[in-house]
């Protein structure tokens, strides 16, 4: 009896995917299931699992993975439409694919270091974000960016979309990598650049990506312009396509929400950016909810999320914003929130039971994802399609303090000369 593509994990914990505790010795599959171990199969590595606990890996649904280099923090304090015009986009226009490729290098170590593998992004030059990331050996749904502001990859959002064209005629399921065309808002982006980016969207069968409703500014502008509130207009010109996914969505109405579950929605929370840039509120949970829309979590980026891409961070922030705004303790307990945070993952991740965040562990050994959702977890192990992209505290894809000295090289070179 054998299965040479199994990891065998011994006397350890897993959570399963209905989140019932399995307690013993596992088989990790390449296929991303899991079976109990007699012990006698024939197994590519086995690993004493007796100070870890397994679950499915983190998902980050909104990020733009390439600001680890050019944007982490330089602007703290800024509101968000000053955030955008005097820091982000003046520096964005001197972005080049080197420096999209490291940063996304050190977003994509931070991001297995902490147990994500997966991340829906937006940025530029996604060609190179995808490489960074299959390299790595993380999923991503690589979102080329689409404005008709000036854009340092395109003179114009027809050649953007003309490059998603190509990116999107590649799309293989089977890869780690998807392509997808992330429209960057209503303010940003004319009626017309809108319903190209949607027929291209349904001709091709990928995604779309767009920040939605993230401050009352860009509601009140969207309303006095098209009499309508931005998920009404984005419905009223025939934009949304079913899988679409709507970032922050915090400044909605009920019939919004009601149109984004008929729509089959994938709305992303992300609380640290609403916060930081004190967007006045961020996506509030039981309405969405009761109409059965998709959510998910997401960091946004290292400028205007909590400085990083750490989502178990992100997941407690997202339980405890909620409570705290509805005034109800019971919202989002440690299992429903890590459920939105790993939902749909195919891999796995071995938290470290030997890290002191994650003790008592409790009379009957139940404080497993409470511990991590809200005191953190030491990541020992990250497994994707059965390869170990981390093992034992290492991450093996990717050399850290390579990229560490790449990182803090390429900034000084990113502002040398810059007042």
């Amino acid at each position: 009896m054998g299965d040479d593509t199994a990891v065998r994990y011994t006397n350890t914990v897993l959570y399963d995917d209905h989140f019932k505790k399995v307690v013993g010795d596992v088989l990790l599959h390449k296929n991303g299931s899991w079976s109990t171990s007699n012990g006698d199969e024939d197994v590519v590595d086995e690993i004493d699992g007796s100070n870890r606990v397994l679950t499915r890996s983190l998902q980050n649904w909104h990020t733009h993975l390439a600001m680890q280099l050019n944007a982490r923090d330089f602007s703290d304090g800024y509101p968000l439409h000053r955030w955008l015009n005097e820091a982000i986009f003046p520096t964005e226009a001197r972005i080049t694919p080197e420096y999209v490729r490291i940063g996304t290098r050190a977003a994509a170590a931070e991001m297995i270091r902490t147990g994500s593998t997966f991340a829906a992004d937006m940025y530029f030059f996604p060609a190179v974000t995808g490489k960074v990331l299959t390299d790595a050996g993380i999923r991503g749904l690589i979102g080329g960016p689409v404005s008709d502001a000036a854009l340092p990859s395109h003179d114009d959002a027809e050649s953007a979309l003309a490059e998603l064209d190509q990116l999107l005629s590649q799309n293989n399921q089977d890869d780690l990598v998807q392509y997808a065309i992330a429209t960057h808002s209503v303010y940003l982006c004319s009626q017309e650049t809108l319903q190209q980016a949607s027929d291209l969207a349904q001709r091709r069968k990928g995604r779309l990506h767009i920040h939605v409703s993230e401050t009352r500014k860009e509601v009140a502008e969207c309303k006095e312009a098209n009499g309508l509130y931005p998920v009404e207009y984005l419905d009223s010109i025939g934009f949304i396509q079913p899988g679409t996914i709507f970032a922050h969505a915090s400044w909605v109405k009920k019939n919004e929400i009601r149109m984004m579950a008929e729509h089959n929605i994938t709305a992303v929370h992300c609380p640290s950016s609403n916060m930081k840039l004190a967007c006045g509120g961020t996506l509030s949970y039981p309405p969405y909810r009761d109409v059965g829309v998709d959510i998910r979590i997401g960091t946004d980026g290292a400028a205007s999320s909590g400085n990083g891409l750490n989502l178990l961070h992100e997941a407690r922030l997202a339980s405890l914003v909620q409570r705290h705004d509805h005034w109800e303790s019971t919202l989002l307990p440690a299992q429903d929130i890590f459920k939105i945070a790993t939902k749909e993952s195919k891999d796995w991740v071995a938290w470290n039971l030997d890290d002191i965040r994650m003790r008592p562990l409790g009379r009957s050994n139940n404080r497993h994802l409470a511990n991590l959702v809200y005191n953190g977890g030491d990541c020992l192990d990250v497994l994707v399609n059965g390869q170990f992209l981390r093992k034992n505290g290492t991450t093996l894809t990717l050399n850290e303090q390579q990229i560490i000295d790449e990182l803090d090289n390429a900034v000084h070179s990113y502002y040398d000369g810059v007042e």
